[in-house]
């Protein structure tokens, strides 16, 4: 028991990255497998909750883009859409992870004529950053998809209701649209 207790203190943190990052010994005890297990159980219930809350907002914005009326709002929700959806996660994941390793660790220099400002992205080159960002861009390529049919989905007649009341813009999408679809 006091092995098992531990294991949980030495991996405890490990969940949230402070600690040892290297796996236990070759001879590990069931109670250290567990620990191991329930650590990245820990990053990935992490990370689909940031993506999901991230990612709603977003999807939000795709899914009114892509409704919209006008060809350069409307054609990138459109391309964005199809790209994240229409390719495997798998390779999102290395693809958005190899582009992260390539940026300089130390900045990029902008030379603005009269001032020089460093971009900071060493933050940008972390692993779990760029399967975060990819979980983000998935998940509201995929809602903005369903927000979208929500839309399309209205009946015009709630439309023409709020337009009688007098409703424009960000009132008649929060009172009407959004709570409709």
């Amino acid at each position: 028991m006091n092995s098992c207790l531990q294991t949980i203190q030495d991996y405890g943190l490990r969940s949230i990255g402070i600690g040892e990052r290297l796996l236990p010994k070759s001879d590990f005890t069931l109670c250290e497998q567990f620990t191991l297990i329930g650590s990245g159980l820990l990053w990935n219930i992490y990370f689909g909750v940031l993506a999901l809350l991230v990612g709603f907002f977003l999807s939000t914005a795709v899914g009114l883009a892509k409704s919209s009326r006008v060809w350069f709002i409307r054609k990138p929700a459109e391309w964005f859409i199809f790209i994240f959806r229409g390719s495997p996660l798998f390779i999102q994941f290395f693809l958005f992870y190899e582009a992260f390793v390539l940026l300089p660790k130390m900045g990029w220099d902008i030379n603005l004529g009269f001032t020089e400002i460093t971009v900071e992205t060493r933050w940008l080159t972390r692993a779990w950053l760029g399967a975060l960002i990819v979980l983000i861009l998935n998940t509201s390529a995929y809602a903005g998809e369903i927000f979208y049919g929500a839309l399309k989905s209205i009946p015009k007649g709630d439309i023409e209701a709020a337009d009688a009341y007098g409703l424009s813009g960000w009132s008649r999408f929060r009172r009407v649209i959004w709570p409709t679809m």
